[in-house]
């Protein structure tokens, strides 16, 4: 419970169950319960509302404030949830596959948000797409089948050669301003 409380999680699975009928701040709100929504057993002092509206300005979501999470765009709920992940600030923040079903501005978006957070915090992206990783990233690790193959500082790690023999077929990789793609 110790780690738990120092880690702000996003994972697909949260986004599913925060699709209902809550609103954004609910949703951000929750983050200080490990709740989804607010319920009414739940304090919620002005000190957190101020903190969740500085948390929502921050990831340009406030606009969001009072709409029902289930209809914002994928993009838009990816960052109310990053939000409440981030509420209590927590060192790290995990994000699992956290492009998953986002259309290419809202990708744009998500990595722009998370340089904004890579200032503050450490962030742990489990990915299998090498163009989420942002500049700020310093250190990959590969794995394949639960198992560590390579891990080390970004530019020694994220080579054509390492990702082609972790997926096994042949891999162009080529880096832009600190952005890597492959095909």
């Amino acid at each position: 419970f110790e780690l738990r409380a120092m880690l702000g999680i996003v994972n697909n699975d949260l986004m599913q169950s925060c699709r209902g009928s809550y609103s954004a701040r609910e949703v951000v709100l929750s983050g200080f319960f490990s709740s989804i929504g607010v319920w009414p057993n739940h304090e919620v002092t002005a000190a957190m509302e101020r903190r969740a509206d500085e948390v929502m300005e921050l990831l340009e979501v406030s606009h969001l404030a009072e709409r029902p999470v289930g209809e914002t765009s994928s993009g838009e709920g990816r960052r109310v949830l990053i939000a409440r992940a981030l509420v209590n600030d927590p060192p790290a923040l995990i994000l699992d596959e956290p492009s998953t079903s986002l259309d290419l501005r809202a990708m744009r978006e998500l990595r722009e948000t998370l340089r904004k957070i890579a200032a503050d915090k450490t962030i742990i992206l489990v990915t299998h797409h090498v163009d989420e990783i942002i500049p700020e990233m310093e250190r990959v690790i590969l794995m394949s089948s639960g198992q560590v193959v390579k891990d080390g500082p970004k530019a020694d790690v994220l080579t054509a050669a390492n990702l082609s023999a972790l997926f096994g077929v042949p891999i162009d990789l080529t880096n832009r301003d600190g952005y890597y793609s492959c095909w």
